[in-house]
């Protein structure tokens, strides 16, 4: 009898507390499988792709035929499917000339096919050569192993020799030659003092 009496009393106190850590654990059970679940929907809301790598800061540098350098730099590089195609954005391409000078393209976005040193570029595309000259249009598609460009939207360009507006462009010669083609209007400065 004494001791159904003590274990009657410590059936008392300890059934209680059994009750309550069972209901305390089912609650922060589920809870924590929500959270779970809900972990899951923000990875996948993140648009994350398995057979896509992204690249933060890329910097890829290649030779034109003649051996003359260039660089293409962007902010982020994204390499899906095709193994050859980077989808870039905010692209930077510096190309070196023949005579030592310079050439700038800048861009919002972009892709770029590695193999054949191809960059198209869209979105406030700006084109710098260092004898002061810029170039601005929303398309470009760039040869950058030839050296040349082309584009078929409005192009704004300005320099030491005036201002040109067009409907589109095409570069050749590594920055040498631009040829504003379509409607073109042209104000030219003259040289010396008037």
């Amino acid at each position: 009898m004494a001791r159904r009496a003590f274990l009657l009393r410590w059936a008392k106190r300890i059934l209680p507390l059994l009750g309550v850590a069972l209901l305390l654990t089912i609650a922060l059970w589920s809870e924590y499988a929500r959270e779970e679940q809900r972990l899951r929907v923000g990875v996948r809301d993140l648009g994350l792709r398995p057979d896509a790598m992204s690249v933060l800061h890329p910097r890829y540098q290649g030779v034109d035929e003649k051996n003359r350098p260039f660089t293409v730099t962007a902010e982020v590089a994204v390499q899906g499917g095709e193994d050859d195609l980077l989808t870039l954005d905010a692209p930077r391409a510096d190309i070196v000339l023949e005579d030592g000078g310079w050439v700038l393209l800048e861009a919002r976005q972009g892709r770029y096919a590695k193999a054949r040193s191809h960059l198209e570029l869209d979105g406030a595309v700006t084109l710098y050569h260092d004898n002061g000259t810029m170039l601005t249009t929303e398309r470009a598609t760039i040869a950058l192993a030839e050296g040349a460009a082309r584009g078929d939207a409005p192009v704004a360009a300005q320099g030491p020799f005036g201002t040109l507006t067009g409907e589109g462009f095409r570069l050749s010669e590594r920055g040498a030659v631009i040829e504003v083609t379509g409607r073109a209007r042209a104000v030219l400065e003259a040289d010396g003092p008037r």
